[in-house]
């Protein structure tokens, strides 16, 4: 090939992307915007139920609304995050512009009657509407529409975490679970980086997680560091297996709804009175919405989980049961803020039995259980150094990457590409799902 060729396919490689970067800044300036509207509206709702614990008890009835918004005009929206992957993947019917509107109000609504939900699914549907309503505008060609939605996931992620790294590489990686497409990284980070931007801009601010132990504190010599990768390690594994307890809860629940439900609407119902009868076993309501903000003094929170004695042990196992209900039932938000939950109350559980730093094994578990549930670990071992920092990297890779491989083939994305064959691991089945036990060929 000669230099001229080769100036030329330099050339038309800057302009495509200096083009893909123009087209993503409006779609990442206008998500920045609607997240923070949604970050800002959420607090509310939240803060609203914490000071009216009655509206608990209509739960129910707030399913049954959500249910007939989109029977009535959600239309192919109902697939949520799912609708996003495929239309990257084989586009078909397109990504709906109520997307956006309806999933951001259903999850208000989930969140104000108590709903166990999270919401980067509402961010990266609100994200991946407004990419297909820009790719509509600017008519563009199905090749670059891929990557518009996929810029538009990654600033519904970014920006509702804080999280631009992570928001650009979880967007790549999510798509086909083992396999990461590079070429449209740089339009999809700045996408991230814009939207995260915007959000601070609005005046919206993201919660703050800390590892107390110094890094330098953890690795006193050889053997120390050694047994606490070992422990590490254990806990890793453990986070997996609830990853995929997680994944096959709400498929489980959903299943048995449906065949004991036989009226549609009917089922956010009995997904709503369970919600309200464990909240009335547990005696609490520690377990309900994003778990987040504390609504008591002393309430079960992530935060509290970064602490001795804050976190109950089976904290974990609540959560995973009230969120599969929620999700499996009909009601809106998303999986990742419980999934943190899940694995942050779960790494204080095992802290105590391994004794080990309660804040570390709770920042490996928030990432960890994310990282099996969802089939990224590169982006969660990046999230683990955008929210904690990059002294624990070695820690957070081991953790995402090992809970990853003892998760299952399955994750809570059905629209995620599965390569045709995963060598190096043996295939077993428990029921009807698949699980990774062990690496041989």
């Amino acid at each position: 090939m000669n230099t001229a060729v080769k100036n030329t396919l330099i050339t038309t490689t800057s302009v495509k992307y200096l083009r893909w970067v123009a087209l993503v800044l409006p779609i990442a300036l206008v998500t920045g915007s609607a997240i923070a509207f949604f970050l800002w509206i959420l607090n509310v709702a939240i803060h609203y139920r914490f000071n009216h614990t009655w509206l608990l008890f209509l739960l129910p009835l707030a399913g049954v609304f959500i249910y007939l918004i989109y029977k009535l005009a959600g239309k192919n929206a109902e697939k949520g995050n799912n609708l996003i992957i495929e239309e990257i993947h084989l586009p078909g019917n397109g990504v709906p512009k109520r997307m956006g509107p309806i999933i951001l109000a259903t999850t208000v609504i989930t969140h104000l009657f108590g709903g166990s939900a999270g919401r980067e699914g509402t961010a990266v549907q609100i994200g991946g509407s407004i990419a297909a309503m820009f790719s509509s505008w600017f008519k563009l060609t199905a090749s670059d529409s891929k990557v518009m939605l996929t810029a538009g996931i990654a600033a519904g992620f970014g920006a509702v975490f804080g999280t631009p790294l992570t928001g650009a590489i979880f967007a790549l990686e999510v798509l086909t679970i083992g396999k990461v497409k590079y070429n449209a990284l740089i339009p999809v980070l700045v996408s991230s980086m814009v939207a995260d931007l915007t959000v601070s801009a609005w005046g919206m601010h993201h919660t703050i997680y800390r590892i107390d132990q110094p890094a330098q504190q953890l690795f006193t010599d050889g053997l120390s560091g050694l047994l606490l990768i070992a422990k590490v390690f254990i806990a890793a594994i453990a986070f997996g297996l609830a990853s995929a307890l997680f994944t096959v809860l709400v498929q489980q629940i959903k299943e048995v709804l449906v065949k004991i439900v036989r009226n549609p609407w009917l089922i956010p119902v009995a997904g709503g009175i369970i919600i309200i009868a464990l909240s009335y076993i547990n005696g609490k309501q520690d377990y309900l919405s994003l778990g987040v903000d504390p609504q008591y003094a002393g309430a079960i929170t992530i935060q509290s989980a970064f602490h001795s004695n804050g976190a109950d042990t089976w904290s974990w196992l609540w959560k995973t049961i009230y969120t599969s209900v929620t999700l499996a039932s009909g009601f809106k938000g998303g999986e990742v803020t419980p999934l943190f939950y899940i694995g942050a109350t779960l790494g204080n559980t095992l802290s105590q039995l391994l004794t080990a730093p309660v804040s570390l094994f709770a920042a490996l578990g928030f990432i960890a259980v994310f990282s099996g549930a969802t089939k990224t670990p590169l982006a969660c071992t990046i999230m683990g150094a955008e929210l904690f920092g990059t002294a624990y990297i070695l820690l957070f890779a081991i953790a995402c990457f090992t809970a990853y491989l003892f998760s299952g083939h399955s994750g809570i994305y059905s629209a995620q590409r599965k390569p045709a064959q995963k060598r190096g691991y043996i295939r077993t089945k428990i029921s009807k799902y698949n699980f990774i036990t062990a690496d041989k060929e």
